[in-house]
């Protein structure tokens, strides 16, 4: 009887050895894995950049007046858009002008794309005119 007690015993610190030796050579290849000099992170982050980070402005021209709509954008967001030189009389003539843009500027700013933005039917003659004037402002954006 205690022959076989010694095999069990023997037998557990067998498999204990062996799982602790394959846990080793996972350690060891994970550490290899995480060291080894591979593909650069700066080089793949730097290429899926979506604009290149600045102030970029378009003219609208409604009737006489030209409006200037300006879009600052970083790599990845546009952080915002507005008309530079949006009077009182501009909103008196074309009234749905300003809840347009911020009805665009609320989704642009929860990473809606440009091309998905959906359109109200109030006004959507006048977002469309705002969206296609921002989609010319952000290809002077893209790298």
């Amino acid at each position: 009887m205690s022959k076989t007690r010694i095999v069990i015993i023997q037998l557990k610190e067998i498999i204990y050895t062996a799982i602790f030796v394959g846990l080793g050579i996972l350690l060891i290849l994970l550490l290899i894995f995480m060291f080894l000099p591979g593909k650069d992170d700066t080089t793949a982050k730097g290429d899926s950049a979506k604009y290149k980070a600045g102030v970029y402005t378009t003219q609208i021209k409604l009737n006489n007046t030209d409006l200037n709509l300006e879009v600052v954008v970083d790599k990845n967001h546009i952080n915002s858009v507005r008309f530079v030189n949006l009077d009182n009389s501009v909103t008196t003539m074309y009234p749905l002008i300003k809840p347009a843009l911020e009805s665009i500027t609320t989704q642009l700013y929860n990473d809606v794309d440009v091309k998905d933005v959906t359109l109200s039917d109030d006004s959507k003659y006048t977002q469309t005119m705002i969206l296609e004037s921002i989609e010319k402002t952000l290809q002077k954006a893209t790298p």
